[in-house]
C-alpha cells in the first residue's frame, strides 16, 4: 500500500526534492534566509498558506535552538504535516446495513471512477455493493458505471436518460435492502455549487433514501481533483456549505505535482480525508493515512 502511495505522489515529491536540492546547496546552515527558501519550496507542492504557517513555527523553534540543522527542519516539516492532517479516519460501515453514501463532486473530478474504485475496495472485502446512477443528466455517466459495475461485481440501478435522480436513488435503496446489500453508493449530477436548484436537487435525493433507510445518507463524501490544487479548496468550501459533506476523497494526485493541497484542503474545510486516488486501475484507490502521505511526499528528498 505504501509503494503505490509512494508511486502516486512521484510528482510532488521530485518537485520538493529540486527545490531542497537548490536551498541545501548553498550550504547545510539552518539561518532565515534558508528558511526563506525552504517556504518558497513548499509552495512548488501547492501547500499554500499552509506552508507559511509551517514555516513561522519551524522559525520560532530555530531561535529557540529547538532545531538546528537542515536535518532536523525537514523532519519538523513532516511532523507538522502529519498533525495537519489529523488522524486516520476510515469509511466505517454499519452495524445494520446496507450503509449508504452519497457521493458528490464537479464533473472531471473523477467522481464516476472513484465510485468504482470504492465498489472494488468493498467487494474485494466480500460485501455486496449496490450503485444507484443518479447522475441522470450525463448519459455517459451510466454507461461508465455499468461496465465498472460489471468489473468489479457491484449491482447497478439506472433510469432513464433525464430520468429523476431523486426517483432513481429511491429504487436503488429498494434494491440495496431487498438484495440485503453492505453497502449502497449513490452517484450524482457534477453540479455548480453556485446553482441552487441543483442543490435542492441533492437535498431531495437525500430525503428520499432517508425515507427508505432510517439515516440515509450515512456518509456524504466529495471528490475532489488533486491536479487543480488550492482551486479544489474553494470547491470544498462551497460543497460542505451547500451539503453536510463527512469525508474527502482527493482523486489523480499521481498526475499532479500539487500533493500538499491535501494538508491546505484538510485544514481549511475541518473534514477529514478518506480515500486518496493514486492511479486509473479499479485497484488504485487507498485508505488516507497521513502518516504514509507525509512520509512519502519527503523520502528520498536531500536532507
Amino acid at each position: 500500500m505504501f509503494k503505490k502511495l509512494f508511486e502516486g505522489l512521484k510528482k510532488t515529491r521530485d518537485a520538493l526534492s529540486l527545490g531542497l536540492r537548490t536551498v541545501l546547496s548553498i550550504g547545510r546552515d539552518l539561518d532565515d534566509e534558508t528558511l526563506d527558501r525552504l517556504e518558497e519550496t513548499l509552495y512548488t507542492a501547492d501547500l499554500g498558506p499552509s506552508a507559511t504557517a509551517m514555516i513561522e513555527k519551524a522559525r520560532k523553534a530555530y531561535k529557540l535552538r529547538e532545531i538546528k540543522t537542515t536535518d532536523d527542519v525537514m523532519v519538523f516539516l513532516r511532523k507538522e504535516i502529519e498533525d495537519r492532517l489529523g488522524e486516520r479516519s476510515e469509511l466505517e460501515l454499519r452495524g445494520v446495513p446496507p450503509t449508504v453514501v452519497l457521493m458528490v463532486g464537479v464533473n472531471g473530478s473523477g467522481k464516476t471512477t472513484t465510485i468504482a474504485k470504492l465498489a472494488r475496495h468493498f467487494t474485494q472485502q466480500g460485501k455486496k455493493v449496490v450503485i444507484g446512477a443518479g447522475d441522470t443528466f450525463r448519459a455517459a455517466a451510466a454507461e461508465q458505471l455499468q461496465i465498472w459495475a460489471d468489473r468489479v461485481g457491484a449491482t447497478l440501478v439506472r433510469g432513464k436518460a433525464g430520468a429523476d435522480p431523486a426517483a432513481v436513488a429511491f429504487d436503488a435503496a429498494e434494491r440495496a435492502a431487498t438484495d440485503k446489500a453492505d453497502v449502497l453508493l449513490v452517484d450524482t449530477a457534477g453540479r455548480l455549487v453556485t446553482q441552487a436548484h441543483l442543490m435542492q436537487e441533492l437535498s431531495k435525493i437525500s430525503r428520499v433514501l432517508g425515507k427508505r433507510i432510517p439515516g440515509a445518507p450515512h456518509d456524504v463524501l466529495l471528490v475532489l481533483d488533486a491536479t487543480t490544487g488550492q482551486n479544489a479548496i474553494q470547491q470544498a468550501e462551497k460543497f460542505k456549505a451547500a451539503v453536510p459533506v463527512t469525508g474527502l476523497i482527493v482523486a489523480k494526485l499521481d498526475g499532479s505535482a500539487k500533493g500538499g493541497a491535501v494538508v491546505g484542503i484538510r485544514e481549511r474545510v475541518g473534514v477529514p480525508v478518506k480515500f486518496i486516488g493514486v492511479g486509473e486501475k479499479a485497484d488504485d484507490l487507498e485508505p488516507f493515512d497521513p502518516k504514509d502521505f507525509a512520509r512519502s511526499m519527503f523520502e528520498g528528498t536531500p536532507t
